[in-house]
């Protein structure tokens, strides 16, 4: 385990002033993972501004946490449709490029 990576819950409930029943609750949706070492728990570096998003739309736009799994889910629907999308316009640029070739 890499621990520069990994950020002590608590420490950030302190920092954001929150709750750390905040972070299990998003746990608990699958919208965060918590790892435990040593019976500390960490969060994941990488997820600092997804949960930083959380917590606007928990505390700022007062949104509950069914909500805010609706959205993440949502937001990565999004971005799926919008990879696929790009790897189909990548598949038409280069059916159309073969094309002009032959002719």
């Amino acid at each position: 385990m890499e621990n520069e990576k990994l950020i002590p819950m608590e420490q950030f409930c302190t920092h954001y002033n929150i709750e750390i029943s905040f972070i299990h609750a998003l746990s608990e949706y699958g919208l965060v993972n918590i790892t435990t070492s040593e019976e500390i728990h960490y969060l994941q570096a990488d997820q600092i501004k997804d949960i930083e998003k959380m917590i606007r739309l928990h505390f700022d736009l007062e949104i509950n946490i069914e909500g805010i799994d609706a959205i993440y889910h949502l937001l990565q629907r999004v971005n799926n449709l919008r990879n696929e999308l790009q790897s189909i316009k990548s598949q038409l640029h280069d059916y159309n490029s073969d094309r002009d070739t032959i002719n």
